[in-house]
């Protein structure tokens, strides 16, 4: 009957959308702009300045999220995913209420509303990777096409476009457009390259480069930096090697956990209405639930890959 009642609930919601001809994107932001807070006076900012307090928890995890969207080009799809988190939120909220467990309902409710925001968290360590490996590829090659004879960083770039990738080639096409045809100031289209890929070692090459517009000597400085990713490769790659046991440890616990209900079933009916339909085996489940939702949390913040800071 709680079924019945929730989808009939759902129909009644997207009937009204349909009536208004409102979709969610409009009425998600919206909402958002009504439920902003006012605007903060200077006072009360230079006294949260001063506090230096750093975000927490779920706003972090927000703030984080729409960081990792930003870096990959897709920061439209903020609007979408709190779309799936609420549509989610529903899942979860109906799962519950289909076990008959009041206990699981804030459990898989906020579990499942969370899992998109930490599911881009765990992409966004392999598109990081990608992009480690692919800028430390186009700056090696560039630098030294740089160091050889008196070639110009515009002339290094030029030479060795045909062989650089995705994401990388397209912040430096951008540079030689913006070099050739828009800007003559060669510093600040450098400049202009360090929004294109967030990554320290990179914005420190670009100073290096700027620098030695001035001072020739100073392209002895940009090997070492190039280096720098090197490096970092080599430790990232040992990190992931140490994590790849823990991580498959904790898989295998996560299918044992999940897979011994059902399994139970099968084994012994008794101890499977025990922890179904009991208060103790609800509020037991539960407990698991959490255990799990926060273990996904706790394997989302810690398999992140190493980043250089300067």
């Amino acid at each position: 009957m709680t079924t019945l009642v929730t989808i009939a609930f759902l129909l009644a919601v997207t009937g009204c959308f349909a009536i208004l001809q409102l979709s969610p994107f409009s009425f998600l932001e919206g909402l958002a702009a009504f439920l902003k807070p006012p605007k903060e006076s200077l006072k009360s900012r230079i006294e949260q300045n001063r506090k230096n307090k750093q975000p927490k928890g779920l706003k972090l995890l927000f703030l984080e999220t729409k960081e990792v969207l930003q870096i990959t080009g897709k920061s439209g799809m903020f609007s979408a995913l709190c779309i799936l988190s609420m549509l989610l939120f529903i899942i979860g909220v109906l799962m519950a209420l289909t076990m008959k467990n009041t206990y699981m309902v804030p459990v898989l409710a906020a579990g499942f509303a969370l899992l998109p925001f930490y599911y881009v968290k765990l992409t966004a360590g392999r598109y990081k990777r990608q992009v480690s490996t692919e800028l430390e590829t186009a700056l090696s090659i560039i630098t030294t096409s740089y160091l050889r004879g008196k070639n110009t960083i515009i002339r290094a770039i030029e030479e060795n476009q045909p062989y650089l990738n995705p994401p990388v080639a397209e912040v430096f096409r951008n540079f030689l457009l913006q070099a050739k045809l828009i800007n003559s100031n060669l510093k600040e289209a450098m400049e202009q390259m360090k929004p294109g890929i967030d990554n320290d070692i990179f914005h420190e090459w670009i100073d290096a480069v700027i620098a030695c517009q001035d001072d020739y000597n100073l392209k002895s400085t940009l090997p070492p930096i190039v280096a720098k990713l090197s490096d970092m490769r080599v430790v990232s790659a040992e990190l992931d090697l140490l994590l790849m046991e823990p991580v498959k440890e904790y898989i295998t616990m996560v299918v044992l956990l999940l897979g011994s209900i059902p399994l139970m079933y099968f084994l012994n009916r008794e101890w499977y209405h025990t922890l179904m339909f009991t208060e103790f085996g609800k509020a037991l489940l539960a407990i698991c639930g959490i255990t799990l939702f926060v273990s996904v949390a706790a394997v989302a913040k810690h398999t992140r890959p190493i980043e250089y800071k300067r």
